[in-house]
C-alpha cells in the first residue's frame, strides 16, 4: 500500500491547510444567494437513521417529499431519501417523487466493527431490495492502526458487492484527525473503486470539517487528474444552515470546480438542512417570514 500512497502529494500542514480555508471561505458570502441555496437543497441526502426510526415515520418523511414539487413547484426535489438498510423496502415502496434516490447505510453502520462476510451480505441484500446507493464506514481501527491493506480490500469487497449500485465511503475524517491519515484514507477508498467519499457518519463527536473536507476535494483532485474519473463527495454531520454548506460549496468551486456542483457529484447529508434552507430562503425574500418547518 505504501507504494500507492507515494502516488499523491503528501499533504500539507495543518497550518497550510487553515490558511487556505480562510482564503477560499473570506468571500463565500457571496455565494450565500437563493440561486445556491436552492441548488445545496437539491443536492440533500434527506437523512434519517434513528435507532427509534418506525415505518410510519419514514412513511411520513417519504410523502412529504413526493408531495414537495407541489408546494414548492421553482425548487428541485432533494436528491436521495437515506435510511438504514431494513427501511428500504418501505421507501421503495412509497417513494413516487421523480429524480429521488434511494439510499441506505450498509456495512455495519455505524462502527463498521462486524465480519466481512456479513458486510457484503447486507450490501448485496440492501441493494437487491432497491437501495442504489450504499453508504459504508471504512475499519476506523484498522485505519488508525495502520493496516491499509485490510481497509482497502474491505472497500474494494463492499464495493463489488455493490454491484450496480454506487458506493459512498464514509471516512469518519473527524476521528482519523491527522491530515496524512486522512489523505490516506482517501486515497485507500479512491483506489478501491469508491463512487463517493464522504466525511462523517454523525454518530461521532467530531462530524464534517472544513480541514477535512479539503484535504479530501484535493485528493479527488488528484486522483481525477490521474485517471479522469469524476468521484463525488458527500460532507455530512453538523451542517444545519445554508451558510455552514455555502462553505463547503466554495472549497468544491476552488479545488473541483463548477462540474462538481451537481447531485452526481456532490451531496450533503442531513437531517435539519432542508428546513433550514427552505427558511433562509424565505427570509431572504422577506424577512419577517416565519420558520419554516416542512419536514
Amino acid at each position: 500500500m505504501n507504494s500507492l500512497i507515494e502516488r499523491y502529494n503528501v499533504v500539507e500542514s495543518s497550518e497550510q491547510i487553515e490558511r487556505k480555508i480562510n482564503d477560499i471561505t473570506a468571500n463565500s458570502s457571496s455565494l450565500y444567494d437563493i440561486k445556491n441555496l436552492k441548488k445545496l437543497f437539491s443536492l440533500i441526502d434527506l437523512t434519517s437513521l434513528n435507532s427509534t426510526d418506525t415505518e410510519a415515520q419514514i412513511v411520513d418523511m417519504i410523502g412529504k417529499v413526493n408531495d414537495f414539487p407541489s408546494h414548492y413547484p421553482d425548487y428541485s426535489n432533494v436528491a436521495a431519501i437515506c435510511v438504514y438498510p431494513a427501511l428500504i423496502p418501505v421507501v421503495k415502496k412509497n417513494l413516487s417523487a421523480s429524480k429521488v434516490s434511494i439510499a441506505s447505510v450498509v456495512g455495519g453502520f455505524p462502527a463498521s466493527q462486524t465480519f466481512i462476510e456479513v458486510k457484503t451480505a447486507e450490501t448485496k441484500r440492501t441493494v437487491k431490495e432497491g437501495a442504489k446507493e450504499a453508504d459504508m464506514v471504512i475499519s476506523i481501527g484498522k485505519m488508525q492502526s495502520g493496516e491499509y491493506e485490510s481497509v482497502f480490500e474491505e472497500i474494494k469487497a463492499i464495493k463489488e458487492a455493490c454491484g450496480g449500485a454506487h458506493l459512498k465511503v464514509i471516512l469518519e475524517s473527524g476521528v482519523l484527525a491527522e491530515p496524512q491519515l486522512i489523505k490516506d484514507a482517501s486515497i485507500l477508498a479512491l483506489e478501491a473503486g469508491a463512487d463517493f467519499l464522504k466525511t462523517s457518519t454523525g454518530k461521532m463527536p467530531e462530524s464534517a470539517t472544513l480541514d477535512a473536507f479539503y484535504i479530501i476535494t484535493q485528493t479527488i483532485q488528484e486522483y481525477f487528474i490521474k485517471t479522469g474519473k469524476k468521484v463525488g463527495l458527500k460532507p455530512a454531520g453538523g451542517i444545519s444552515t445554508g451558510r455552514q454548506a455555502v462553505d463547503y460549496l466554495a472549497i468544491v468551486k476552488h479545488n473541483l470546480g463548477d462540474a462538481w456542483f451537481n447531485p452526481s457529484c456532490f451531496r450533503i447529508g442531513a437531517s435539519s438542512l432542508a428546513n433550514n434552507i427552505l427558511s433562509e430562503i424565505a427570509q431572504i425574500e422577506n424577512p419577517e417570514a416565519e420558520k419554516v418547518k416542512y419536514f
